[in-house]
């Protein structure tokens, strides 16, 4: 049972006063214009080249040994913060957080996503920890959807950008090579499967996970003179045409999709190890039928973990089966690391839990240290690629670089994987017993800090979208950033950075464990 300590006796500085997080500020007025530029409203602008404690500070508290404010520091306001302006920019005038939503919401596209469920205008961060301008504090268990596994601007990742910055060294480079380059490469091999790295190429992509993974797929389609792909229901693997078509909810379906196993909504209706035996063997079926209508295809696309499909990790017996269907019959395996990669589900790689090594690999988001940066690495044999057969102007973003080989050596001397897959269990353990004191509860899942519940009709059992979205907003007036995911949005997903205290774990799930009875009392 989950002991449900509300967060306003465990940090009463951040609950908030009464209603819903959504700010409430007044339009700037003309004294709102006159503030220095680059320092917070009411407050001096810290010094350039600021070391990381005195970073801390300004973002409202001392930083702990991982880098993170500790989650009482966290809600104090600095002094002289009014919360109605945010750092004026090159000495134009500030404006109220009010003002900066309402004309986002006049100028950006319709596409946007985050910014319609999180009403809020981040000034700093640090850790886990977001100041909004409306001066309230947020625990972000986003983490830029699983970019920043070392959390908001870790003192680490800060130095390495600024190392660059005053080298002098050029910014832009193409794909050129540079000793940034060079020290990135030589650490990303250091953390890759040993079998993979020791013969192996990486491809700098243009700097989003969805460009890597069409290169992947043209890399698989040219090395082996086919088209055709297999993909699973439930797959992400990003928004540009080829990624969108590998992934669940594409609509013009040009792929092979096929059962990918999970508990709750089994699709043979009996899940656990059974239910993956079956998919392996559908599966195995279909790519041997000469009636099947499924010629051998390109390659088959697979997420060690599917996050945005709902928070379904693969079970490791069928990963490593779906290694043997595809190596037998000479079909590349490409995995999709971009959200699973760099410590996240508890290993390095999500593939080392099952001791899969994978043809090709994409990766993306944290290998960046919070920075753009995207590639594929894969086995040498593939590399077909003509010159310019697949590029990109920013593939060569030395910022990205630094920031990544900082975060990725980081991860792999202070054993944050390992980290990750204790803490995330014991969170886990945690939430499960949310299941028999909240019937709406479906499923709680997840593995290391990559973490699902899942919300359901108690009466039916179906999935509760508009009750997930009643729980992500209650977190938020609790001062707790999460997202949803799943077939119908009704998982409540965490990504909290992997430098999480055991504090921090316990207020994420004590705002969590208020959250979800006070979004049930709602109406829906």
């Amino acid at each position: 049972m989950v002991q449900q300590r509300s967060c306003s006796r465990r940090n009463p500085e951040e609950q908030p006063a009464g209603g819903p997080t959504v700010v409430a500020v007044t339009e700037p007025t003309a004294a709102d214009a006159t503030t220095t530029a680059g320092a917070p409203a009411g407050g001096a602008a810290p010094a350039a080249g600021a070391a990381p404690a005195e970073e801390a500070a300004s973002a409202g508290g001392a930083a702990d040994s991982t880098g993170s404010v500790p989650d009482g520091a966290a809600a104090r306001t600095p002094p002289g913060h009014t919360g109605t302006q945010v750092p004026a920019q090159g000495g134009r005038r500030t404006t109220s957080a009010e003002g900066i939503l309402r004309r986002q919401a006049l100028r950006e596209s319709a596409a946007r996503t985050y910014a319609r469920s999180l009403p809020i205008v981040p000034v700093r961060a640090r850790g886990l920890t977001i100041e909004g301008a409306d001066g309230r504090r947020y625990l972000d268990c986003l983490s830029g959807a699983g970019t920043l596994a070392l959390g908001h601007n870790h003192p680490v990742v800060l130095e390495a950008i600024r190392g660059v910055l005053d080298s002098g060294a050029p910014l832009h480079v193409l794909d050129l090579a540079t000793p940034v380059k060079d020290a990135f490469t030589t650490e990303l091999f250091e953390n890759l499967p040993a079998a993979l790295a020791a013969d192996a190429r990486v491809q700098f992509c243009g700097p989003a996970g969805t460009d890597a993974v069409e290169a992947a797929l043209k890399l698989a389609r040219a090395a082996t003179g086919r088209t055709g792909l297999l993909t699973f229901t439930g797959a992400y693997h990003g928004m540009t045409a080829g990624a969108l078509e590998a992934s669940g909810g594409a609509g013009d379906v040009r792929v092979t999709r096929l059962p990918y196993p999970q508990d709750h909504r089994c699709p043979f209706g009996v899940g656990g190890d059974e239910g993956a035996r079956l998919g392996a063997r559908w599966t195995e079926t279909l790519l041997d039928d000469p009636k099947g209508g499924v010629p051998r295809p390109a390659a088959m696309i697979v997420e060690p973990v599917q996050g945005e499909g709902g928070v379904h990790p693969a079970p490791d017996a069928w990963l490593r089966r779906m290694r043997e269907i595809t190596a037998a019959r000479g079909i590349p395996l490409i995995a999709d690391e971009v959200q699973t990669g760099v410590g996240r589900t508890g290993a390095f790689w999500g593939v080392d839990h099952a001791g899969v090594v994978p043809d090709v690999m994409v990766l993306s988001k944290a290998i960046g240290g919070s920075l753009p940066l995207a590639v594929i690495v894969y086995r040498a044999e593939l590399d077909v690629w003509a010159p310019g057969a697949h590029a990109g102007t920013f593939r060569g973003n030395q910022l990205a670089m630094a920031a990544g080989t900082a975060t990725l050596a980081y991860v792999r001397r202070n054993g944050l994987a390992e980290r990750a897959a204790a803490l995330g269990g014991r969170m886990l353990t945690t939430l499960r017993g949310l299941e028999a004191e909240h019937p709406c509860v479906g499923d709680v899942r997840g593995r290391g800090l990559m973490i699902g519940v899942e919300l359901v009709d108690p009466g039916t059992g179906a999935a509760a979208p508009a009750l997930a979205a009643a729980v992500r907003q209650e977190c938020l007036d609790r001062g707790l950033i999460v997202e949803l995911g799943g077939r119908h949005s009704s998982v409540v997903r965490l990504l909290p950075p992997l430098t999480l205290t055991d504090e921090q774990a316990a207020a994420v799930l004590d705002r969590l464990a208020d959250s979800i009875p006070a979004a049930a009392r709602r109406p829906h």
